[in-house]
Order: C-alpha cells, then structure tokens, then sequence
C-alpha cells in the first residue's frame, strides 16, 4: 500500500514536455531544484514503485523537466503524468543536533510547558513567514491548534526518542 511505503515523496510528475520525451516535475523539495541531487527516483507506477533513470534535466525559468531514460517521445511520457516522485531515506543528508525533517515531527505528541496535552502533530503547513504546526487535538473536541515552528519561541524541545515536542503555548479558555 502507498502509504506503508518506506520512501519520501519529494515531487510529482505534472506531464509531457515536447516531442521527444520530457516531462515536467513538480518539486517538494526546497529550494525546488534540490530534487535533482537526489538519484535515483522511484516513481509510483502500476501499483507500484520502480525506479526511474534520469539522462538529464533543466530548469526553464520556474520549470523542471527531466528526461527518463527509455522515453523518446510525448505518448510515452505520459504513462508518468501525476506519478508520485520519491527517494529513500538513505538519501536524506544527515542534519545537525537540533534540526529535523518534517517528516520527523508529524504524530509528535505536543506537550505545553505545564504538561497539558495539546494533541499531536498531523502535519505542517509552509505560510511564508514561517511553518506552522497542526495539532489535532484528541477526544471529541478533534479541534486543530496551530502553533508557529520557530526553535526556542514556541518550540522548545522535540524528544524523537520519547515521541514527544514540548511548546510554549496556552490553549484559549
């Protein structure tokens, strides 16, 4: 199943670039251009993931597009539009004390500072400004908190080993 997978989906395929092949890439990763350090990609294809190899890419202004190997013309390429693209976690660069991935924080328990559980963390949303933290809060209420991801503000300590993410946050009344 698609969501059991071991793999990190760092973009999409968004369709057929000319006539000899291409496709466009819609990226995940920041800056965008960063998915091409990444070889090699797996492509969610037939039910499942297989590897693709990539004989060059360009950037065209806002644009990414790759050529796969074995793809020569549009009618081809197309088999890939709205294919996930992903990576291993292997892949990953190792990050320094005090810094995550995204992924590592997503199901975090979020404790304020006087210990109330405020739920857990279901995703994170970029706004420009900062990224914020969705916390969908547990029982019937399933109401969403968001706090603002900035380190030593509202964060305050994240315990990967304890599954746990201690924030300066007081729930409204």
């Amino acid at each position: 199943m698609q969501e059991d997978k071991p793999q990190i989906t760092v973009g999409r395929v968004g369709g057929a670039h000319g006539v000899k092949g291409w496709i466009k890439i819609m990226s995940y990763t920041r800056p965008k251009e960063n998915i091409f350090t990444y070889t090699p990609w797996l492509v969610f294809l037939n039910e499942s993931w297989q590897e693709i190899d990539i004989e060059e890419f360009q950037q065209r202004g806002e644009r990414l597009i790759v050529k796969v190997s074995g793809i020569d013309n549009p009618e081809d390429a197309r088999v890939y539009i709205n294919c996930d693209i992903a990576i291993m976690h292997e892949q990953l660069p190792d990050l320094e004390e005090g810094e995550y991935y995204w992924r590592d924080l997503i199901g975090l328990e979020v404790l304020n500072q006087d210990k109330i559980n405020l739920g857990k963390v279901s995703k994170i949303t970029e706004t420009g400004a900062n990224d914020v933290l969705v916390i969908k809060q547990a029982g019937d209420n399933k109401k969403s908190i968001l706090i603002p991801l900035v380190k030593d503000v509202y964060v305050k300590q994240v315990d990967l080993v304890a599954k746990t993410m201690i924030v300066d946050w007081q729930l409204e009344e």
